[in-house]
């Protein structure tokens, strides 16, 4: 295989990723909706650390599993913020009164 050619499956491949990013991030709001909706608290450190745990038995390299918990770690990182800003934007506006 040429570089050209090992370059244009990275950049499908990059295209693929951003996809089931944003995939992730809809399902992770959607739950978010419904944890609002419910009272429950929005975040678990438990459940960040069971997903850290799954990605790591998925990993069969060449990441080492530092990296692989580092770039999940920075995906919940974005994706609660992505999940805070959008329920934020939610809320119903004050009616005016008067």
């Amino acid at each position: 295989m040429t570089i050209q050619q090992l370059r244009r499956e990275i950049d499908e491949i990059d295209r693929k990723l951003v996809r089931l990013l944003s995939q992730r991030a809809r399902l992770s709001l959607a739950i978010g909706r419904l944890k609002k909706a419910a009272g429950q608290p929005l975040f678990h450190r438990q459940r960040e650390r069971q997903i850290a745990d799954n990605v790591r038995r998925a990993n069969r390299g060449p990441l080492h599993d530092r990296a692989v918990k580092r770039l999940f770690e920075e995906i919940l990182h974005v994706t609660r913020a992505s999940v805070r800003e959008s329920l934020r934007q939610r809320r119903p506006r004050p009616r005016k009164t008067g």
